[in-house]
């Protein structure tokens, strides 16, 4: 992977010192964060010198994002090179716009590795997932370029479906709209790979008159919301028998975290974000410094460090179990995602 990755060839900790370089430095930074820097009360070019130096920052709110310019979020380093704007899906508030000019090249590339060694690179791609200004279907097409592979995209808009349960509406008309337009393309196309969210898998699987291995499926690709223990295990008892289900956990802002399997079959799967381009840790709810111990469950916090985009010390809407290291990820993990709502906070999941 970090042959695929440059980023990742480098520590946390050195990844961090250029960073701060690239997004406050006069030629390379942001006009965002730029025009903060005589704000923060500290030198981010000579007081951090590692990762824990980023606590100097505070915590994070989002909602610094909303109502900015997507070309503020751009860093002059990147001025002449294409890009693209990417939105957040609004479970809890209006979407946020950030850029990406790098990142998915670096999704695709730690995917595709994982693809590779779980015998699953090639094929065509169905991508029952968000397009439009969402990043899951661009990573999606991008991951298919990658191999040559075909990709069928099911139109699919999540807010309108957040907006029909925001009034109390029933979203199983539109929810039945696109299983109708995905199983056209598993009769028509048979693609190899499935990608879509936990919440629609639930629903498609029992609706279609045949198991999905029956299509020519070989994994399922889920991301974004996820599903309880049980309903994972009625999925795969049910109607998974024969296809690989590969699920991450992440979001626009904080990339992909990986899937490690589990160690045994009581054992739940784990996630792994990898260093350096963010960082992840579990910390209790009323202290966002310090880490709960490994098992225990606590509220996930991120760093986001991307040339791209730098998010310093976020409080995610979710909490996870704090697990160990990886057989195939060096660093620690989570487990058991569930959302996190702080008072006056109303989340709307929908279907992503």
């Amino acid at each position: 992977m970090r042959e695929r990755v440059a980023p990742m060839r480098h520590s946390l900790d050195e990844w961090t010192v250029r960073m701060m370089r690239w997004h406050f430095g006069e030629e390379t930074g942001s006009p965002f964060w730029l025009g903060r820097r005589d704000r923060l009360g500290f030198d981010p070019l000579t007081d951090v010198t590692d990762f824990a130096s980023l606590r100097l920052f505070g915590r994070f709110d989002k909602a610094e994002l909303r109502g900015v310019r997507a070309r503020d979020l751009l860093p002059r380093g990147f001025a002449g090179r294409p890009f693209r704007v990417v939105e957040t899906g609004g479970t809890s508030g209006a979407p946020i716009r950030v850029v990406d000019v790098t990142r998915a090249v670096h999704d695709v590339g730690m995917y595709g590795v994982m693809l590779e060694a779980r015998g699953l690179a090639g094929g065509d791609l169905l991508a029952m997932t968000p397009s439009g200004p969402h990043a899951y279907g661009h990573f999606v097409k991008l991951l298919g370029d990658s191999w040559g592979g075909a990709v069928f995209s099911v139109d699919f808009d999540p807010r309108w479906v957040k907006a029909l349960l925001r009034d109390e509406h029933s979203a199983d008309g539109y929810v039945g709209h696109l299983i109708d337009q995905t199983r056209a393309v598993l009769d028509d196309e048979r693609p190899a790979l499935l990608f879509t969210t936990s919440r629609l898998l639930l629903s498609l699987a029992p609706a279609l008159p045949k198991p999905l291995a029956a299509y020519g499926v070989r994994a399922v690709c889920t991301g974004g919301t996820s599903c309880s223990e049980e309903e994972a295990r009625y999925l795969r008892e049910e109607y998974l028998q024969g296809v690989q289900w590969i699920d991450t956990y992440g979001n626009t802002l904080m990339g992909h975290a990986l899937q490690g399997d589990a160690a045994a079959p009581d054992r739940p799967h784990t996630y792994h974000l990898p260093p350096p381009l963010a960082a992840v840790h579990v910390v209790e709810p009323d202290d966002m410094w310090r880490e709960v111990p490994l098992g225990a469950r606590g509220r996930v916090r991120v760093t986001t460090l991307l040339e791209d985009l730098f998010l310093p010390n976020l409080l995610e809407r979710d909490t996870a179990v704090r697990t160990g290291p990886h057989p195939w990820f060096p660093w620690e993990g989570l487990a058991g995602i569930g959302a996190y709502a702080e008072e006056g906070d109303t989340l709307t999941e929908g279907v992503y």
